[in-house]
């Protein structure tokens, strides 16, 4: 079995200490094989909200991570940073790669970096991108979990979401479908769900899906959705078929501590059961 800590959004800057505190526990206490951040660490791309964001991250020892940037980590109201060197305050922590990958007998996981200096807060994909993450999937083995981390979401579980899913996500599902992807994780709307992406595009010739991440740490929770985080447990046994359960988890004000609220188990290879433990929202 493996375990992935999917943890997006937290938003540096307006994240909530006794939520950061209880996260910790629950990273702690899980142990993950690997730590999966989907972009907007920070609220405005500032050195001391990075250096919050990397304490933070440090704190998790020597989890293996990928994380990715969001649209609120390029600066906002500085236009000549935003233009001249949007990332550099993101690359002073985390390093260069804005596409990173991991990669393990069980795992390929593949970070794309959506954002883009132009767009206020709108995700765009290229050609190129998607050809990128395809490349890579060439080398996976049918045993691993293939995974693609995007911010933007691909999918709208809301009608009023869908101005904000990514810009270039048909093609890029098709070509990634065909090539073995499993799930696509993103974040951005701070809105958590998991939904059949072979149900919502019905031409894709495989079963994948989108696994929805709200906000982990923010104080800019969305309505009475509480802080949450997703727990995505990875059986790749040879012996049938794979099969990943995601668990979402939320904040609980009460306990100072996060529970499991939701449960999804998905069969890779055949048919998805969903088993609610909660309502969504």
């Amino acid at each position: 079995m493996t375990l992935l800590l999917q943890i997006s959004d937290p938003h540096f800057g307006t994240e909530q200490p006794l939520v950061v505190a209880a996260l910790l526990r629950l990273a702690n206490t899980l142990q993950p094989d690997l730590v999966v951040m989907s972009g907007d660490i920070t609220q405005r791309a500032r050195r001391a909200q990075f250096s919050a964001a990397r304490a933070f991250v440090d704190t998790l020892g020597k989890t293996p991570l990928v994380i990715v940037p969001g649209n609120h980590d390029i600066p906002l109201y500085n236009l000549f940073a935003r233009i001249a060197h949007p990332y550099a305050n993101y690359q002073r922590v985390f390093g260069d790669d804005l596409d990173p990958v991991f990669e393990s007998a069980e795992l390929m996981v593949i970070g794309v970096n959506t954002t883009r200096a132009y767009r206020r807060k709108d995700g765009e994909i290229s050609a190129q991108q998607v050809e990128r993450v395809v490349c890579r999937l060439d080398h996976a083995t049918p045993r691993q979990l293939r995974v693609v981390v995007t911010h933007q979401p691909v999918v709208a579980a809301r009608a009023n979401d869908i101005r904000n899913l990514l810009h270039g996500r048909e093609h890029a599902l098709e070509r990634w479908s065909q090539a073995g992807v499993d799930l696509i994780l993103g974040g951005h709307i701070h809105l958590p769900y998991v939904s059949p992406l072979h149900v919502a595009y019905k031409d894709l010739p495989r079963r994948m899906w989108a696994v929805q991440a709200g906000t982990s740490l923010s104080s800019r929770v969305r309505g009475k959705v509480p802080n949450s985080v997703n727990v995505i447990d990875y059986d790749g046994s040879t012996k049938g078929a794979r099969r990943v359960v995601v668990t979402r988890w939320d904040f609980n004000r009460v306990i100072a501590s996060f529970e499991p609220d939701m449960q999804h188990q998905l069969d890779l290879d055949n048919e998805s059961l969903m088993t609610p433990l909660a309502t969504l929202l």
